[in-house]
């Protein structure tokens, strides 16, 4: 028995040597394995960058013919990649003046510049907020070591606004070329020089498509079961191609919708919903209804640093849907003038001007409009836009001298109301609200100003819901209640009173 515990003991003592010499063999080679290869890019870095969710400028690069050794394409995209890197570091190092993370792209000799300007700014009370749009990149050398590149960047399409203790000092558009040499260091590509060619002042090539003669006798769509969530889940084709042949034998033309920013996957467009979007155009084709397209809905930051992902959204919406028959006019944003107070009215409004030049860019052929919550905003940006479109919620005695009004100040461009409607609900949380009566007789009346006025129209909408996302008017009960009753059609399927007035006498 003695022989039998000393045997087992001695098994004890070998395993646990064993165990004790696996557990250093294993810590020396983690060690050694360490010391011999480059250190995990996201631990070395103190600012980790994830360029495919933050910074996204139009990339372009001239057919490899540089000097020195051959390049190949994955380096080249870990060039591009580091070299973005480094100039939405910059970005936000002149936005918030702070240093951090720019040693990770600027070599020394290259950061003092940057932090001279930023200490100077600090000093001064003063930010920068910038960006970049657009980069054409040609590859001029590649060293024989294969340390160190030489690249040219043409047409660096630049925004910055400078701004001192909060007050606009300058904003400005710039077009330059930049000489930029890159080393090769901890295994990723660090910015060595950088030197401004050229630089002159950005046009933009903003001709107006002609549409004097628009003809506009719509309404705005959303599927009874699923509104605010056209493409999700309840996506139904054979729905939507149901309600498009009810509003074409209404006598209606035309319909709006629109394309909400973060479920459509923002920078990364889902291509699922895109192609939900195409089957709508096509089913609106089918029935011979043209479609507004309302682009960047819920969308509401502005920030300079977000222009370039919500340019490869509308770059995708737009090149998939521009040369579908059923296409009739881009919507830029539904109401944005409601962001004014809390995004700052200088933000929205220069975001709204490079959307438009970028849908210009990409759609030469389709107009271009925004829609105004209200007739006072109407006239911002009508130089851009290619006709004015304001939403109309306000008592209908004053309605024709609006309109009027707007005529008479913008003489060259035609003007369409995209929202109109009534809601009808009246109930415990608005006793004193409208009939379906008092609805019916609003559209009525709208249609006689419409028709006397010759005025574009699309009315708010087709069917009464009977859930509202708090995302649309919030969680009080009053208003989401009263925003179920504005269909013209009940939850039931049944058409209501206010049917007949659906489309002009």
């Amino acid at each position: 028995m003695m022989n039998i515990n000393r045997n087992i003991l001695r098994s004890i003592l070998v395993l646990s040597y064993v165990l004790v010499i696996g557990f250093i063999m294993y810590g020396f080679s983690a060690l050694y394995s360490y010391l011999n290869t480059g250190a995990d890019r996201s631990s070395m870095l103190h600012t980790d960058i994830k360029k495919i969710d933050q910074y996204l400028p139009k990339i372009t690069w001239e057919a490899l013919k540089n000097e020195g050794r051959p390049m190949d394409e994955q380096t080249l995209g870990r060039i591009e990649t580091n070299y973005l890197d480094a100039w939405y570091i910059k970005h936000l190092g002149y936005q918030t003046n702070t240093k951090k993370g720019l040693d990770d792209y600027y070599t020394e000799n290259a950061r003092k510049n940057i932090y001279a300007i930023i200490d100077e700014n600090l000093d001064a009370g003063m930010t920068i907020q910038s960006t970049t749009l657009q980069h054409d990149l040609n590859l001029e050398f590649f060293s024989e070591d294969g340390q160190l590149v030489v690249i040219t960047d043409k047409n660096v399409v630049e925004y910055k606004r400078i701004y001192k203790n909060e007050t606009l000092l300058l904003e400005t558009t710039d077009v330059s070329t930049y000489k930029v040499i890159l080393l090769l260091e901890d295994g990723f590509w660090r910015i060595r020089h950088m030197v401004k060619e050229s630089s002159a002042d950005f046009k933009s090539d903003n001709k107006t498509v002609s549409n004097k003669n628009i003809d506009i006798r719509g309404i705005n769509y959303y599927p009874q079961a699923s509104p605010w969530d056209m493409f999700g889940e309840q996506f139904d084709a054979n729905i939507i191609s149901k309600d498009f042949k009810r509003i074409k034998d209404a006598g209606l033309n035309s319909i709006r919708i629109f394309v909400p920013y973060e479920a459509f996957g923002k920078a990364n467009v889902d291509t699922e919903k895109l192609k939900k979007l195409v089957q709508v155009m096509d089913v609106a084709e089918a029935e011979h209804i043209k479609v507004m397209v309302t682009l960047f809905d819920f969308y509401g930051d502005y920030s300079v640093l977000d222009w370039t992902l919500n340019h490869r959204h509308a770059e995708t919406i737009i090149s998939t849907l521009k040369h579908h028959n059923a296409l009739l006019a881009w919507d830029i944003k539904n109401e944005p003038n409601l962001d004014f107070e809390s995004r700052n009215k200088t933000n929205v409004m220069a975001w709204l001007d490079h959307m438009i030049n970028l849908v210009k860019s990409l759609d030469s052929e389709h107009p271009v409009t925004i829609g105004w919550s209200n007739a006072e905003s109407a006239t911002l940006l009508i130089d851009k836009v290619d006709f004015i479109s304001f939403h109309y919620y306000e008592a209908l005695d004053d309605l024709e001298t609006t309109y009027k009004t707007l005529k008479t100040d913008i003489t060259d461009k035609p003007i369409a109301i995209t929202e109109f409607g009534m809601s009808s609900y009246s109930g415990l949380w608005n006793p004193f609200g409208n009939s379906e009566t008092d609805q019916a007789e609003y559209h009525k009346d709208s249609q006689t100003i419409f028709s006397e006025n010759n005025i574009p129209f699309m009315s708010w909408t087709l069917y009464d819901f009977t859930d509202i996302p708090k995302e649309v008017v919030g969680r009080l009960p009053w208003r989401k209640n009263a925003q179920k009753r504005f269909g013209f059609i009940d939850e039931h399927g049944v058409e209501k009173e206010a049917y007949e007035y659906i489309n002009s006498p």
